[in-house]
């Protein structure tokens, strides 16, 4: 709730809402009744999405959504959006999202995810909207000097690109809430979203050959990929591969209503981990995976990749005390869960 509206009287401008963590945000927020604007440029995934969203959610549910397809740095396009609805907070997920290729890409990465974050809220500005969850990313905290991390422990230099405009993009809307005290600002720092709704009707849906490890793990298990690719297995971690805190989608998305409900009118900035405070080896992954699809997966080793770091999780204290928020779901279900969606959708939306 924002301003103290109860959720039937909210309406949630979601950007990026066909997303993996958009469209599964977007399911939850549905079900606990808020108006929701989806505004998607459909660059990174698929209109389908919006039709598995209204079977999960019902068709009077359903009647709540907008889809509105548009690119957030399309100023004239966002106007036209506030202009039409009475938004009320907005969930800002709209960014390009792959490590690798913004090595590659820098100018693309730049100009896009900090770009439509400046449309983004100077749109907002100049309709007195002025709540905003961002969806963050754990990448800000680099290469951790202790474990396991809080929202206190400091930001590290990012390692690339993308993690550069998560870093920046904190800043950003830092400055606005120092700037005008009217804002309000929550930054959630995700740390690795994995699984899927557990109807088995949305899912990870990456285009081209997936950056994470999930994604790629359930694409060998369907045969799309002959085996997965562990980069280093001389870290200093109990089985020499990297260990990293993954918490699944749904507990995600609920830490997002969670968040909306929260703010209810406060103002400033305030930062949250969203994570299971649980580390899990690449191999545990594996492990994991294998056993919700019933068979052994091929892996191989390879070298480390620059950037990557050793490892890393959450402390979430701060989100159960003031959010009331706790992630519920474990690797196995987060596995079984990512199963269910690839084993029922092998080609992803697409077939």
């Amino acid at each position: 709730m924002t301003n103290g509206k109860q959720p039937g009287d909210t309406c949630v401008l979601v950007t990026g809402g066909c997303g993996f963590i958009g469209s599964h945000t977007v399911v939850v927020l549905l079900e606990q009744g808020y108006e929701v604007v989806v505004v998607d440029d459909l660059s990174n995934s698929s209109e389908k999405v919006l039709d598995r969203i209204d079977q999960i959610v019902g068709d009077e549910a359903a009647e709540r959504l907008t889809f509105v397809r548009a690119d957030v740095a399309d100023r004239d396009a966002l106007e036209a959006v506030f202009d039409e609805f009475d938004i009320d907070a907005v969930i800002h997920f709209a960014g390009f999202k792959a490590v690798g290729e913004s090595v590659e890409k820098p100018i693309e990465y730049y100009s896009n995810n900090i770009g439509n974050t400046l449309a983004l809220v100077d749109v907002m500005r100049n309709h007195d909207c002025k709540s905003i969850i961002f969806s963050s990313s754990a990448t800000v905290y680099g290469d951790p000097d202790a474990l396991p991390l809080t929202e206190d422990s400091p930001k590290k230099p990012a390692t690339n690109p993308y993690g550069w405009t998560k870093w920046m993009i904190e800043e950003i809307l830092r400055s606005l809430t120092v700037a005008d005290p009217a804002w309000d600002v929550v930054l959630l720092r995700y740390f690795n979203p994995i699984g899927a709704h557990p109807s088995g009707l949305m899912g990870e849906d990456p285009k081209g050959i997936p950056n994470n490890l999930l994604p790629y793990v359930a694409q060998v298990a369907v045969g799309r990929r002959d085996a997965v690719h562990v980069f280093g297995n001389d870290y200093d971690t109990p089985d020499g591969t990297g260990v990293r805190d993954y918490i699944h989608v749904m507990d995600l998305a609920r830490g997002h209503a969670a968040a909306l409900a929260w703010m209810a009118g406060k103002t400033g900035c305030e930062v949250f981990n969203l994570g299971t405070g649980t580390g899990t080896s690449v191999l545990e992954i594996i492990r994991a995976f294998s056993a919700a699809c019933g068979r052994d997966l091929p892996y191989v080793i390879e070298p480390r990749r620059a950037g990557d770091v050793t490892a890393n999780w959450a402390d979430c204290t701060k989100a159960h005390e003031m959010l009331g928020w706790d992630a519920e779901f474990g690797i196995a279900e987060m596995c079984a869960d990512s199963w269910n969606w690839q084993s029922h959708n092998p080609n992803g939306y697409e077939g």
